[in-house]
């Protein structure tokens, strides 16, 4: 028998209820609807009458002891099966990203930083955590500081020698990498002594795009002809690309030491001396993702300078070998003729 409703609008509804509505369809009476949802008879009624005055409509038909839902119940009832579900999943992925179980990371990293960071990541992704999702992207730093604020990325990792500082973005986990003029293995530059800037200009020149701040060191180290606008005659934003080109001709490559330890690090005279100052860059006040340790730790790990191998001057390598046949020819035992 349908009770008369006097239908206003109450609190909004809550998952609570939803649940209560579930249970009561499910077991067919207030008494073990209660009993499953842990709650007395009265509070369970009450708690279905707010969701019916919510709705504006009966929901529930109580027909002595038992119940049926009424057509709009029934309507309702998948609806809140849905709700009730999505609202667990939510709560169980919250709970699993929190954990660092799952997680989704959008980060964008410049030529130098790229080239050292992202194959590392996208395999500890791939061998480690499956369930992440991790896009990576690359390109200039004024094009990656757009996306962030667009809010398409979740963070970068540049050489804030190309970033101007703004209020708007936190940095963080700064390191500074040595860079350096390299070539291949047995380049005629590699075997001398010292080499000057008037040496390299015989060779091509390659490079990534250089900082202001950069250009400006350079020039003032080596002269007006060291300016990157006019010395380098290869210009790429992937530095892996520019390696190859170094270990396959004569060029000479100016990057980050560490970003390419197969390639021998020339004797400048003077010395270089530039170091890229590499480190994360999120929206201030804004939250982190939970995924970003991982970048963290893997920049902490891999963003560092560690020695790469130089070639032996001629000089040098032709005194250690005659010192090295004088100890040999000194411990040979004497042989007379007769």
């Amino acid at each position: 028998m349908q009770a008369p409703y006097g239908f206003r609008r109450a609190r909004p509804m809550t998952l609570v209820q939803l649940r209560h509505l579930i249970a009561l369809a499910d077991s067919g009476s207030f008494s073990r609807a209660a009993a499953a949802a842990h709650v007395t008879q009265p509070a369970l009624s009450r708690s279905i009458r707010a969701l019916e005055g919510e709705l504006g409509v009966p929901l529930v038909d109580r027909v002595g002891r038992r119940i049926e839902l009424t057509p709009m119940g029934r309507e309702t009832l998948p609806r809140a099966r849905q709700l009730v579900f999505d609202a667990r999943e939510l709560q169980e992925r919250t709970h699993a990203v929190a954990q660092g179980r799952f997680g989704t990371l959008r980060v964008g990293m410049g030529s130098g930083p790229g080239a050292m960071l992202m194959t590392p990541l996208l395999l500890e992704v791939a061998t480690e955590r499956p369930q992440w999702r991790v896009e990576v992207a690359r390109g200039a730093t004024e094009l990656l500081l757009q996306r962030l604020r667009a809010r398409t990325l979740d963070a970068l990792v540049v050489d804030l020698r190309s970033l101007e500082p703004a209020s708007d973005l936190d940095v963080t986990q700064v390191s500074e990498m040595q860079g350096a003029f390299m070539a291949r293995r047995g380049h005629p530059l590699a075997r001398r002594r010292t080499v000057g800037f008037g040496d390299l200009k015989l060779y091509p020149l390659a490079s990534i795009p250089l900082s202001r701040e950069v250009s400006r060191m350079l020039v003032e180290r080596y002269g007006p002809h060291a300016d990157p606008e006019q010395a380098v005659n290869v210009r790429c934003e992937d530095i892996a690309s520019l390696v190859e080109v170094a270990e396959r001709s004569d060029a000479v490559l100016l990057a980050i030491r560490a970003s390419a330890p197969g390639l021998v690090e020339l004797p400048m005279r003077p010395p270089l001396g530039v170091a890229a100052r590499l480190g994360l860059v999120t929206l201030a006040r804004r939250t982190e993702p939970q995924v970003l340790s991982v970048v963290r730790a893997l920049m902490s790990r891999l963003l560092v300078d560690r020695p790469v191998s130089r070639t032996r001057p001629p000089a040098e390598s032709a005194k250690r070998a005659s010192f090295a046949r004088a100890r040999a020819s000194s411990r040979a035992p004497s042989v007379r003729g007769r």
